[in-house]
């Protein structure tokens, strides 16, 4: 009797099987990836700014898998606050654990705001103004997705010319 029980276990699901595989041809496509946003590239940050040059922030872009999806309103932004003595100094005062330097300034992109078109490369301008002064800056970046913020840091020097 148990053996009779197995096998009409097994014939009703292989017919469930079979039912679920033989339907209209029609099927759910599974949602794509959205494009994604990242900074930057190696180049951007290890690179040693004079004053009076502009810091190019070269976003990553991460194309997404669905080409027929509109793209979400996303906004880059991009600053360098600093100079701090040191990147133990800067580290410091990021991580709240010092109070802010004297004389620290902040030099700002303006935000840039992506379409999402393909081969699109987006690029923030943070001007580093002729009197600014030598040391280490904190890169500050985030991508703005609809309300959801991710942001991150890199150190970046500023020295004048050699």
């Amino acid at each position: 009797m148990l053996m009779k029980a197995c096998r009409l276990v097994v014939v009703a699901c292989l017919a469930l099987l079979v039912a679920s595989g033989c339907g209209s041809g029609r099927s759910t496509p599974a949602a794509g990836t959205p494009t994604t946003y990242t900074c930057c590239d190696g180049e951007d940050v290890d690179t040693v700014y004079q004053p009076g040059q502009d810091m190019t922030v070269n976003w990553i872009v991460r194309p997404g898998t669905d080409p027929a999806a509109k793209p979400a309103q996303v906004e880059l932004t991009a600053r360098l606050t600093g100079p701090y003595g040191d990147v133990s100094e800067l580290k410091s005062a990021a991580g709240g654990t010092a109070r802010p330097a004297l004389g620290v300034v902040t030099f700002e992109a303006q935000p840039v705001r992506p379409s999402g078109a393909a081969g699109e490369r987006p690029v923030s301008v943070i001007p580093i103004p002729e009197d600014a002064p030598p040391g280490s800056y904190n890169l500050i970046f985030a991508v703005d997705e609809g309300g959801g913020v991710v942001s991150g840091a890199s150190v970046v020097r500023v020295a004048p010319e050699a």
